[in-house]
């Protein structure tokens, strides 16, 4: 995507090539364009709107995300007073305005809805300051912008002088920087209430470090001091961007066809919105338009290209609102407005509530899967290529709940687990097991993670082949199509080498990877307490290539390495199994989405009932909060892995696995544990946190209160554990469904055999 301007015919060369600018004497085009998009209408912004949902800045692109994210720096904030990724600093005497020493945002003056970034300072001779704007960096994101020139947008409702602007430097992924820039050189300074578009060849930023910087690599933007006026001053930044010159184009204009089939529909708190493709190469984005009276609209949000959807957190039920959608090209010109359509809000009793939550975050494996593989992606926004075995195992589970509660027909059902089925007979495999990553387009390992994480995951694939066999029971039909999934997909299962990874016939454990190139190095033994007691469970039931039931106490359930039986009470509740307080809720969820913890009791705990208790725990855990965390109560609990603000943590209830962060999805996929507990979580993260948490996909990965930061993204392993294990607690189908296959039943016996022989005097 390449989101670029008009420019102005300046005097002299200089300022032709290194300014773009739209005063009182741009032309009369681009001042229609700027009041037919989501400008500033001058002065007229008091009545805007004050509630901006995190929605209108989750917009991922999910078949661009890398090519957005080449060129995006910033766009919006996704908290509505201060952007999380920036610091600001002043000395005496000069003044800086910052928000918790972050710089502060504003929603409403902005270029691109639904927010800006407000730079207000005061420079006085022998004082300094500075504000730094980070790039936003999510898991895949490789830091590589793709352009050669620097662009932003400039307002302030007074005017500023070239010489009274700031200093810019740039600093590279690895803290290389240039030399200072005068912001000035590049403009003839701020008309008052007019946007400015700025543009900074990045060859006129010369190098100040002392080894080589590299603009390519972008890691932040420092705003500093410049003349020394004494004045306070005030400058909004928006849609700071690194592009091709060439795509701004003097007067250039797509002709974009109109969205077409908007449609609303209004659930408690929010509406989504959706509607079919623009498909145009010169599609920059879509505006998304609200009123409240039917008469009046502005401008709310943006979404990229690749995802046609959009939600409206209006935060209370019994609201109307009306919208329409535009397309905007690559230069911010609109085309004509989609139809308007109309939508309220209402009150929904409970079941209604965890349908509208299931069907949000199914949308994540439906809307923005693979568009080759059917496969779901690891991340949104992310990069393009990466789709997760793991969380397509999930995704198809989600998809099946997708069915049954007629979020889509059996026949769309079908034809994407053909298409996924159809991949996975394809794509590379290590005596039966994938990778932990694959391409989407040609099915290749990945190796996200190092080099040597190239090849066999077995751990993916038994999350990968609980969800086919669920998949297996489900499409149970008499069509040729759905005889032929159930056997293609009991080929795909009979033909996984569970026997192979022990590594020798001796080994009395399974091992989480092989490669044909570094063949056991990363030598990762599989044991208990964790998420991946479903690969032993499989591994034995195999009908084809089996390992000893003996297994399940040598390898999974062995307490010899510390990390299995536990019997300590904690918050005055006993845990059998697991180490430490629990871990995070993970452990509860990934080997339980199909198989049932009911249906197994070992030597040492029934599943379902040690499953209960490590979530009571962990919430115990939260309400007594020893770590002083804002927001951790009886109502927001639920430690599980995610990517924080400070990175990936496997967040667990105690203190050195606890941040702050907290991750929906361990409270919303406990359901079947704690059906009240979650209730009261869900109603929190959804009535009280909706306006920052909640968008296309339900409620993002994770948040942190004391922190005011909420995930940029949505994570795949996240998102269907809540569609699977509500439809659980609802009515137990994937549990159900799974525990059908006929290989599963004669291996629960197997481990009960040995457990019961080991209980006999």
């Amino acid at each position: 995507m390449k989101l670029w301007r008009e420019r102005r015919q300046r005097d002299s060369k200089r300022q032709k090539e290194d300014s773009l600018e739209t005063s009182g004497s741009s032309s009369a085009h681009l001042n229609q364009t700027c009041r037919s998009v989501c400008w500033i209408s001058w002065g007229c912004w008091a009545s805007c709107l004050a509630a901006i949902a995190l929605a209108l800045s989750l917009c991922a692109v999910s078949s661009a995300d890398t090519a957005y994210y080449r060129h995006t720096f910033f766009d919006n904030s996704n908290t509505p007073d201060s952007y999380f990724y920036s610091a600001g600093k002043a000395v005496a005497p000069s003044v800086l305005e910052l928000q918790n020493r972050k710089a502060p945002v504003d929603s409403t003056i902005f270029f691109t809805p639904p927010n800006a970034l407000r730079l207000a300072w005061q420079s006085k001779p022998g004082g300094s300051w500075e504000l730094q704007l980070r790039v936003i960096e999510f898991r895949n994101r490789e830091i590589l912008f793709s352009g050669d020139a620097l662009f932003f947008w400039c307002y302030s409702l007074a005017p500023i002088s070239a010489q009274d602007l700031p200093v810019i430097h740039l600093l590279d992924t690895d803290r290389n920087f240039s030399a200072p820039v005068r912001l000035g050189d590049f403009s003839n300074g701020i008309t008052a209430r007019k946007w400015t578009g700025i543009r900074i060849p990045l060859s006129k930023f010369p190098n100040g470090s002392v080894n080589h910087f590299d603009p390519h690599r972008l890691q932040e933007i420092v705003f500093s001091q410049g003349a020394a006026d004494g004045a306070k001053h005030t400058l909004f930044l928006d849609e700071i961007r690194i592009d091709n010159s060439a795509s701004a184009s003097e007067g250039s204009m797509s002709r974009l066809p109109a969205p077409q089939d908007l449609k609303a529909a209004g659930y408690e708190r929010q509406v989504d919105l959706s509607w079919d493709a623009v498909d145009n190469g010169a599609l920059g984005r879509y505006v998304i338009y609200r009123s409240r009276d039917g008469r009046n609209f502005h401008p709310i949000g943006i979404q990229v290209p690749g995802i046609e959807r959009f939600s409206d957190f209006l935060g209370h039920p019994g609201q109307t609102a009306w919208y329409k959608v535009a397309a905007s090209d690559q230069n911010y010109h609109l085309s004509a407005f989609s139809p308007v359509v109309e939508a309220s809000t209402r009150p929904l009793d409970d079941d209604q509530l965890l349908t509208m939550l299931q069907k949000e975050c199914f949308l994540y494996y439906w809307d923005s899967a693979g568009p080759h593989s059917g496969m779901a992606r690891e991340n949104i926004p992310g990069n393009d290529r990466i789709i997760a075995t793991g969380a397509s195992g999930f995704g198809i589970m989600a998809m099946i709940v997708g069915v049954e509660r007629g979020f889509i027909t059996r026949e769309e059902g079908i034809q994407r687990l053909t298409k996924i089925v159809t991949f996975l007979e394809s794509a590379p495999r290590y005596h039966g097991a994938w990778s932990h990553f694959m391409d989407d387009a040609t099915g290749a390992s990945l190796p996200v993670f190092d080099m040597y994480d190239n090849a066999g995951d077995l751990v993916e694939t038994s999350f990968l082949m609980e969800g086919l066999l669920t998949a297996r029971q489900y499409f149970n039909g008499s069509s040729a199509q759905e005889q032929s999934l159930r056997e293609r997909i009991t080929s795909l299962w009979e033909t996984v080498d569970w026997n192979w990874y022990r590594k020798t016939p001796q080994t009395q454990a399974l091992y989480w990877h092989w490669s044909p190139q570094w063949s056991w190095l990363i030598n990762h033994h599989i044991d208990g307490f964790n998420e991946t007691m479903l690969v032993y469970l499989l591994a034995i039931a195999s009908p084809t290539h089996p390992v000893p039931a003996s297994l399940y106490y040598s390898g999974w359930a062995n307490p010899t390495g510390g990390h299995y039986a536990n019997g300590h009470s904690y918050f005055g509740i006993k845990l059998d199994v697991g180490f430490g307080t629990g871990g995070p809720l993970f452990f509860t969820q990934y080997s339980y989405m199909g198989f049932d913890p009911h249906a197994l009791t070992d030597r040492y705990t029934n599943y379902f009932q040690n499953n209960r208790n490590m979530a009571l725990i962990n919430r115990a855990y939260c309400i007594e909060n020893p770590g002083h965390h804002k927001g951790y109560g009886p109502d927001d609990w639920g430690l599980t892995a995610s990517d924080g603000a400070d990175g990936y943590l496997a967040h667990a209830p105690d203190l050195r696995d606890d941040d702050g962060t907290m991750t929906p999805t361990g409270a919303l996929a406990s359901f079947p544990y704690t059906p009240k507990a979650s209730m009261a979580a869900f109603k929190y993260f959804y009535r009280n946190l909706g306006d920052r948490l909640w968008g296309i996909y339900g409620p993002s990965d994770a948040f942190n209160l004391g922190q005011n930061w909420f995930a940029p993204i949505y994570m795949g392993l996240n998102q269907a554990p809540i569609t699977v294990m509500i439809e659980n607690y609802r009515t137990g189908l994937i549990w159900k469904l799974f525990m059908l296959n006929p290989e599963i039943q004669p291996m629960v016996k197997r481990i009960e055999s040995l457990s019961n022989a080991a209980l006999e005097p």
